[in-house]
């Protein structure tokens, strides 16, 4: 039992420090991509019409004029403490401006994953239960058309059925101030519906494969080979 522990505490911190090496290479990654493009940052927030001098402070403001590295070094520094700078578009911290749509993100997949997650596993049930039948075939066929559009187009489609031709829900997801939560599901129906069509796809095929496999094990067909009822 300790051996087990120990072993699977190591798996843990090795796929966390995997995430964590694969986070600092992307950031690192797209920090050079942005210094590798033309022309100046400060001209192109500022406008042509910026003065020197105002060129110069918000350079000075945005540590502009350090080298890269060292900038890099210090924004990784701040992000390691929750604070990942100023945006340059806005001048506005970029946490508060992740915080202020992070409540939509997790409230849009919370509402997804709970029609994509039982629907998912009763589909997977049905398909592997009757393994073979036509009721399978349509499932699995259906779930593969899904799986081959990218997730635009199928949100695209949603769009032109429900939202221009049958006008039941609106074509964009506008989330005011204090909307009630009722307002906020009818709002957000396409964009979750979008997502629980793309997440019960690949979740409902798993869910086949392994109720199937399962079904397949001694332990299992020897009761059925019994006599006794599903």
């Amino acid at each position: 039992m300790t051996s087990r522990r120990s072993l699977l505490l190591r798996l843990v911190l090795r796929r966390l420090a995997i995430g964590l090496l694969t986070l600092l290479l992307v950031s690192a990654l797209m920090f050079w991509a942005v210094e590798l493009l033309p022309g100046d940052i400060a001209t192109e927030i500022l406008g042509q019409s910026a003065t020197p001098e105002t060129l110069a402070a918000f350079r000075d403001r945005f540590n502009l004029n350090d080298l890269a590295p060292v900038r890099y070094v210090h924004w990784l520094g701040g992000a390691l403490t929750g604070d990942f700078g100023l945006s340059l578009a806005n001048q506005r911290p970029i946490t508060q401006l992740i915080s202020d749509r992070a409540f939509n993100t997790f409230f849009l997949a919370a509402y997804a994953a709970a029609i994509a997650v039982p629907l998912a596993v009763v589909l997977g049930l049905v398909a592997a239960l009757y393994r073979g039948s036509v009721l399978d075939r349509f499932i699995l066929w259906s779930t593969l058309a899904v799986i081959s559009f990218p997730e635009f187009f199928v949100a695209y489609i949603l769009i032109l059925i429900f939202a221009q031709h049958l006008h039941w829900f609106p074509s964009l997801a506008t989330i005011r101030p204090g909307m009630g939560l009722a307002d906020r599901l009818y709002v957000t129906f396409l964009p979750a519906m979008t997502m629980v069509l793309i997440v019960t796809a690949h979740m409902m095929r798993m869910t086949r494969a392994a109720v199937v496999n399962l079904l397949s094990l001694p332990y299992i067909e020897m009761p059925h080979l019994k006599g006794l009822r599903r």
